[in-house]
């Protein structure tokens, strides 16, 4: 089956994947209901009831399997798929066993649902691979226009690179060029993305894209994040939108709050004996201290003193001072380089959460001298410090240990902008799944070797290669 021509099923991919997902859904939720009857035979409990088990069970795992972002077939990597699924089934199957012994009024097996979820996990691998091979077959990657206005937009391409699956850069225009010669040029496109471009320059583009129904990405100022926060104000006839610029409101930070405490103490139950583990090997190994502290930024530029397990040899700062690890870092130890590829070295921050200093979610607290240093060159930076610092957040998961600290900026300011306690616990959910994901801990030196390549990509812009003369006719 060739891919299908520019603009084909445009409309239908939502459709697709709501299909696939369903049908997936079922099948699993089937399945359920199979080891159920066979294994779970429980008394006093009538047949329709096994129907409200299933219809349960589905929408268990259909409200896990939205969270965890692992039904974008097609769009993420197969990999990232996988594990999401494999997290969503382990819930879902975790819920349904104790929902079981509610209902048994006893511990019964659990070898039923073990067998369950194992083969559970290989249907989903399957339909995995099965789905995003139908994607590939029927959607080809968007032929685009990439539109900048400085280095930092050129960089974008370079990132977009990396997933030619989906994306294809093939031309590069400069703002500079005019807006009625860029519109020209973008007909000839599928898609266009525009990146940090002046915003009178972005607005018409943008309508003239909209009028045309031309599909647009957009890197978002700060200011557009900031209204996609705001509340629509109809007192009038004329439509405003408030931004108060106040983070959450005071009913938001007590529910933020109530669910830290309450999530973080079950999360202490689980965590503690591999807390244990960890603080044992660190030990053995050097016979430094188990925790690293060190003053971070919370909110309001509050400093307080974060955990870590140490993951890095006894007073490396001193060595070299205060800087990023990079990839085969010679300071990490060798437990360090475990902890630390798993996430594991961020454990102990769930005292700090109990202890107020810190929420589940939220910005990434920093160092004084480096928020400061970062604030010179961006002085936004510091509307981060409006709510409470966070063990996971928008950065850590949608970013990479490389993300540059205005991309940083403008992902935390998303998750501030659009806090709901539903978003909090999606977010913890993803976080599971990135923890198994090595594109997020991709070193500086990654980012080093983008920034050259744009570089590079740049220069070329710049200084085309002359056209060797044509060769005389014989």
């Amino acid at each position: 089956m060739r891919k299908l021509s520019r603009g084909a099923y445009e409309d239908t991919k939502g459709f697709v994947r709501a299909a696939e997902t369903l049908l997936e859904v079922v099948l699993l939720t089937v399945l359920y209901y199979f080891f159920f009857r066979k294994e779970y035979e429980l008394p006093y409990f009538g047949y329709n009831g096994k129907y409200v088990l299933m219809g349960i069970y589905a929408v268990l795992l259909y409200v896990f399997f939205l969270n965890s972002d692992c039904t974008m077939f097609g769009q993420l990597h197969r990999l990232d798929l996988i594990i999401g699924q494999i997290i969503s089934l382990f819930l879902t199957n975790f819920i349904s066993y104790f929902q079981l012994c509610l209902i048994a009024n006893r511990m019964i097996t659990p070898m039923p649902m073990i067998l369950l979820f194992l083969l559970e996990v290989i249907i989903a691998i399957v339909l995995i691979y099965a789905y995003t091979e139908l994607y590939y077959k029927l959607y080809a990657p968007h032929d685009m226009v990439l539109v900048y206005g400085n280095k930092r937009g050129v960089g974008l391409k370079i990132k977009i690179d990396s997933r030619r699956d989906k994306y294809n850069i093939s031309k590069l225009l400069c703002v500079d060029a005019g807006v009625d010669a860029i519109c020209r040029e973008i007909r000839n496109y599928e898609a266009v993305i525009l990146t940090d471009i002046p915003a009178q320059e972005r607005n018409d583009i943008l309508k003239y894209c909209y009028q045309h129904r031309i599909r647009t990405y957009v890197a978002p100022k700060l200011t557009d994040i900031m209204l996609r926060g705001a509340r629509d104000n109809t007192l009038f006839d004329t439509p405003l939108l408030l931004v108060k610029g106040t983070g959450l409101t005071p009913m938001q930070r007590i529910i933020k709050r109530t669910m830290d405490l309450v999530l973080c103490s079950v999360a202490m139950i689980v965590a503690a004996p591999v807390m244990l583990v960890i603080a044992a090997a660190i030990k053995i190994e050097d016979g430094g201290p188990v925790f690293y502290r060190q003053k971070r930024m919370t909110r309001n530029g509050r400093e307080f003193e974060i955990l870590k397990f140490r993951s890095m040899i006894v007073d490396a700062e001193k060595y070299a001072g205060a800087v990023l690890a990079e990839d085969n870092d010679p300071r990490i130890t060798k437990v360090g380089k475990v902890i630390r590829a798993a996430r594991l070295d961020e454990l102990p921050q769930i005292l700090n959460i109990l202890k107020g200093d810190m929420s589940i979610v939220g910005p990434r607290p920093e160092r004084k001298v480096l928020a400061d240093e970062i604030c010179k060159e961006i002085p936004e930076f510091a509307y981060r410090l409006k709510v409470r610092g966070g063990l996971t957040g928008y950065a850590q998961i949608y970013g990479k240990y490389n993300t540059s600290a205005y991309d940083k900026l403008r992902l935390d300011m998303m998750y501030i902008e659009n806090y709901s306690p539903l978003l909090d616990i999606k977010l913890i959910i993803l976080t599971l799944r990135i923890m198994f994901s090595k594109e997020s801990t991709e070193g500086i030196d990654k980012a080093a070797e983008n920034a050259r390549r744009a570089e590079e990509l740049l220069q070329k812009m710049e200084h085309p290669p002359k056209a060797s003369p044509e060769e005389p006719n014989s």
